[in-house]
């Protein structure tokens, strides 16, 4: 007994300061489910704002975790998945006490609005997000979390219902919003919604998406008087000529080389020389949206 006693005053003891820095190196599922249990000067040190700027619940890990979540759950729903996310989201906020300002969804999560609307009011100044590839999110729900998110800069979202109501939600309650990742396919009302609500973005990227009509890059290129950097790498265009007849192509119009030029940066591919273009239908999707040539989107 005396040996253990003297065993827990050692942990007890040990400098605060050596101990973020060595939890810095953990990721969050080694805080929650096992330092910060181990005690209380332990518990304390998890706490410090240094070790949650960033939650990044994208790791994998082994079944006998928490959260677990895996390629082949992304497209399923069970009720203990869901309770694990929530736990781990309460645990997290207990934690980082209001501190986290980027908050990363696991890529094969499957979120719902209770998850994103805890997420929000647990973690008021988050300033950059980046939303799972499937989700039973709804408009209402994404309402309700933007509401307390009025710093958010950035967003990363994949395909979703409502793309006009998202960018109303986010041009409603984020004055400050200037960055936008899209991991979806964009057509000329997704980008005349963009322009409508968000009109003072600043740096968009659709890096590996599918763009239709020349005119829906156009629309972004004209109507965005803000923008300075735009991402089109790796990007199919689907265009229709006079006749209506739709083709495919990795190659740029002029006229949008020509505004492109206008930025500060206009990042695209050298079509014949781009390894990522010749093998994207074998790219994984996480690696799509977790990289990017614009650094300030890459996760």
């Amino acid at each position: 007994m005396r040996n253990k006693s003297s065993s827990v005053h050692r942990w007890n003891n040990m400098d605060y300061d050596i101990l973020v820095k060595i939890f810095m190196s953990l990721n969050v599922m080694d805080l929650i489910s096992v330092v910060s249990q181990v005690c209380s000067s332990w518990r304390s040190a998890c706490c410090d704002p240094i070790l949650w700027k960033k939650l990044d619940l994208c790791i994998q890990i082994s079944d006998s975790c928490i959260y677990a979540p895996l390629q082949s759950d992304a497209w399923s729903y069970s009720v203990s998945n869901n309770n694990r996310l929530m736990n781990i989201l309460k645990t997290t906020s207990n934690l980082s006490q209001g501190n986290v300002t980027c908050l990363i969804f696991n890529f094969f999560e499957y979120v719902e609005d209770e998850h994103l609307v805890y997420a929000a009011k647990r973690n008021r100044n988050l300033k950059r997000l980046a939303l799972p590839i499937w989700s039973r999110l709804t408009v209402s729900g994404m309402r309700k979390a933007f509401k307390y998110w009025k710093g958010l800069e950035s967003l990363t979202v994949p395909d979703f219902k409502s793309p006009l109501k998202l960018m109303k939600a986010i041009g409603t309650n984020c004055k400050n919003f200037s960055e936008l990742k899209l991991t979806c396919n964009l057509n000329l009302d997704y980008a005349n919604a963009i322009v409508k609500y968000v009109p003072k973005l600043k740096v968009l990227s659709l890096r590996a998406t599918i763009v239709f009509n020349k005119e829906t890059l156009i629309c972004i290129l004209d109507g965005l008087k803000h923008l300075e950097v735009l991402n089109i790498c790796h990007c199919e265009f689907v265009f229709r000529d006079s006749t209506f007849s739709t083709s495919l192509c990795q190659e740029l119009d002029k006229t949008i080389i020509e505004k492109g030029s206008r930025l500060r940066e206009f990042l695209a591919c050298q079509t014949n020389s781009c390894s990522i273009c010749q093998s994207l239908k074998h790219y994984e999707f996480e690696k799509v949206r977790r990289e990017d040539e614009v650094i300030s989107l890459a996760l």
